[in-house]
């Protein structure tokens, strides 16, 4: 019988005298009818429990070691296990210097080469089975990548041009040589391959490191601004530049002076932009140290090496050098030589050796009196020359942006004088005398301010009013020839040929559609009667001339550019900022005067015709009809050497003109309606028609054969010439498309 255990029952059983011991030892628990298994127990009461199984031990306070030399040895061995590190499946090395971030085994490459669009600027050599045995893994090259990032964007001329400036700057193309030329027509990206290229440079080589530590970027003024643009915009913050756009001389010392004792291989400012002008001032302090790579935008301004701005770059401690120039010079050799000799010293000798061995036979196989002899040696060397210059220089034609921007319609427009500009020209040349002032071939300074007087006489006669009003030589009586009360403080369209034409082009386009038109002229005096125009017809505008700051002018360009802006014209002075403008906001430009070097027209009327123009583009260069500036477009198209500005320097003169040449200069050609149409014999135009093909049905031969005459106004692409047509101006034009290169009729 089972008892309670409960204390109370207990107490009276005691209290009853029951021997309680006896009564303990003699229950026994009654046991439960089916009794669970033991675990690991089977039917037969045998236990199977595993012998991996260990019994629980009892927990104690007492301490492990009880000897202090064995509780530190313990602790030590606790504290000194590897760091493990925290990334599935690695299996990089543990040593006590990684963290986790070096990679196993070979070195490899900052991106990957095998990507889909990866462009491969260096491939390593193949080796075999043998050779990758025997090769110190810490010293195999690698491929360099350019970062994909820049590579997407990248078109295929452009991803050509990346490769070829990568081999010429580390001199596999030209072994000792680091130098090379960029001389891509304007449009063609030759700052994003630039770009590139630093990018390239400064974060990776196939020894696993950086080529260069720092790059510097020499520009106009002008530009300055929008080389650090470019380079925000391309990387994206990845890279901090220095820009010196302004500041005391102080100022900028000190700023040239912190980046050039920049060392290691993450310099915090890497780049350097800065201008000619000011580069030349700090020369001193940028030619005590050394820079990996040195870019010289619009490069051309280096034809000159007796210039001061040649010697200072020169004088610079870098062998790559890199120049940039939309517009190379093709024909002038000493000039050639310059550009050369800058970015590759001594590829062409000395200049006493290119002359020699280069220029005098090339010159004198050109020559009309040469011998076969000579012009056979002639050839030969020209072909030596370019061959020895092509691996070095690399360039590619306008014709190439065809396939991504719209047509561009180049058009030259003949503007007769009118009877002012007429009256004024011939008694200019009465009394002046240019021709006679020509003695044994030699121009005289007189002769250099005729040249001037009349191409500014081709602007506007307000120009020259106030040498009529002095009677200066050539205008003495001219002032009567002015209508009366006439005055300098209004313009007065009519009495000009290019700015009546000009008149008619703003207002049709300002009524006709929204279009912006860019203004481009040599002189600011020009400038100032663009202005007086456009208060009269109250256009907005905007001007860029050499007197405004350089911050200022980025800011300008920048607000033209927004579509939004209700800025009409932008007037441009091809001095000052002809060059490198991104001026895609405007789809029309106006080339007011020529300029004797053709490479300073090209520039300008290359602002708008550019990466991210959206509708077709309009190129208008007026000419004055049988003046000198028919004389000058005609000297450029032939492509003879006018590289350097007539006006300015007087050997050129001598050197590119003949004395029957120079008194052509000093004519008026009253009767023709394009004296360059005239003289080219086109076999287009019967009876003043163009006709396609010629009618004998051979090709054009002539030299403008690129150029077709038109005086027939239901031919004219333009609206806008067709409505300044109806408007009863009289002129003829040519007009050059790139639709046609595009197989559109």
């Amino acid at each position: 019988q089972r008892r309670s255990l409960a204390p109370s029952q207990l107490a009276k059983r005691k209290a009853g005298g029951e021997d309680e011991e006896e009564e303990e030892e003699a229950w026994q628990p009654p046991t439960s009818r089916k009794r669970q298994k033991a675990a690991g127990e089977t039917e037969s009461g045998e236990c199977y429990r595993s012998p991996f199984r260990k019994p629980l031990a009892q927990l104690t306070n007492r301490p492990h070691c009880l000897d202090s030399s064995q509780h530190e040895a313990f602790i030590r061995s606790i504290l000194s296990k590897p760091f493990k590190v925290p990334i599935p499946n690695y299996k990089g090395p543990l040593g006590l210097r990684s963290l986790g971030v070096k990679r196993a085994g070979l070195r490899g490459p900052l991106h990957d080469p095998f990507e889909d669009g990866a462009l491969v600027l260096y491939e390593p050599p193949v080796l075999s089975a043998h050779d990758q045995l025997k090769i110190d893994k810490d010293k195999a090259p690698v491929h360099v990548v350019v970062d994909p990032v820049l590579s997407r964007v990248l078109r295929p001329h452009q991803r050509e041009g990346v490769k070829f400036l990568w081999d010429c700057v580390t001199s596999r193309r030209i072994p000792g040589s680091h130098g090379c030329i960029m001389a891509d027509e304007m449009g063609l990206g030759k700052t994003l391959q630039c770009i590139t290229l630093m990018w390239t440079l400064l974060r990776q080589s196939p020894d696993c490191k950086p080529e260069i530590e720092k790059a510097m970027v020499v520009s106009p003024s002008s530009l300055v601004r929008n080389w650090y643009n470019e380079v925000e915009k391309w990387l994206g913050g990845r890279i901090q530049p220095l820009a010196i756009d302004g500041g005391s001389k102080d100022e900028i010392d000190r700023k040239l002076v912190g980046f050039m004792n920049q060392r290691g291989l993450r310099v915090p400012s890497p780049i350097l932009i800065i201008s000619y002008e000011t580069f030349r001032l700090h020369a001193e302090v940028l030619q005590k140290g050394s820079v990996g790579l040195v870019i010289c935008d619009e490069g051309h301004r280096l034809k000159n090496s007796e210039n001061q701005t040649y010697q200072a770059l020169n004088g610079l401690n870098t062998p790559r050098r890199v120049l940039i120039s939309g517009t190379p010079i093709q024909n002038d050799l000493l000039e050639y030589f310059s550009l050369v000799h800058f970015v590759n010293s001594g590829i062409l000798g000395t200049a006493q050796e290119f002359k020699r061995h280069f220029e005098m036979p090339i010159l004198k196989g050109r020559d009309a009196d040469a011998s076969e002899a000579e012009r056979h040696k002639g050839e030969e060397r020209l072909k030596e020359l370019i061959s020895i210059v092509n691996r070095c220089l690399i360039r590619r034609t306008s014709d190439i942006l065809s396939k991504y921007l719209p047509v561009k319609i180049e058009q030259v427009v003949c503007c007769r004088l009118t009877p002012l500009q007429t009256e004024l020209y011939k008694n200019f040349l009465k009394q002046a005398k240019p021709v006679e002032e020509l003695k044994e071939g030699k121009i005289s300074v007189s002769s250099l301010s005729s040249i001037t007087s009349l191409k500014k006489l081709c602007n506007h006669p307000a120009l020259i009013y106030d040498k009529c009003v002095e009677e200066e030589e050539g205008f003495m009586g001219a002032l009567g020839l002015f209508p009366s009360g006439y005055s300098t403080k209004s313009l007065e369209p009519q009495l000009s040929g290019k700015m009546l034409v000009l008149d008619y082009i703003l207002a049709v386009t300002k009524s006709t559609s929204n279009d912006k038109v860019v203004l481009v002229s040599n002189y600011t005096q020009t400038l100032d009667l663009f202005e007086k125009l456009c208060r009269n017809r109250r256009y907005l505008y905007v001007r860029l001339d050499g007197t405004m700051s350089i911050k200022k002018r980025a800011k300008i360009v920048e607000r033209f550019n927004n579509p939004s802006s209700p800025e009409f014209i932008f007037m441009l002075s091809s001095k000052a900022g002809g060059c490198g403008l991104n001026l895609i906001g405007a789809n029309r430009l106006v080339m007011f005067d020529p300029d004797w070097n053709p490479a300073n027209d090209e520039q300008a009327m290359a602002r708008v015709w550019r990466d991210g123009q959206k509708k077709m583009c309009y190129i208008y260069r007026l000419l004055s009809t049988g003046t000198i500036e028919e004389k000058i477009f005609q000297r450029q198209t032939h492509k003879k050497a006018l590289s350097s500005c007539v006006v300015d320097e007087e050997q050129d003169v001598e050197r590119h003109f003949s004395l029957g040449e120079l008194k052509e200069l000093f004519t008026l050609n009253e009767t023709t309606t394009s004296d360059t149409h005239d003289k080219i014999k086109c076999r287009r135009c019967v009876n003043g028609q163009q006709v396609r093909p010629p009618p004998d049905g051979s090709d054009c031969t002539s030299d403008l054969s690129q150029w077709q005459h038109c005086a027939d106004k239901r031919r004219l692409q333009d609206s806008v010439l067709k409505a300044a047509w109806d408007a009863a101006v009289s002129f003829t034009f040519y007009h050059h498309s790139h639709e046609e290169q595009r197989g559109i009729p």
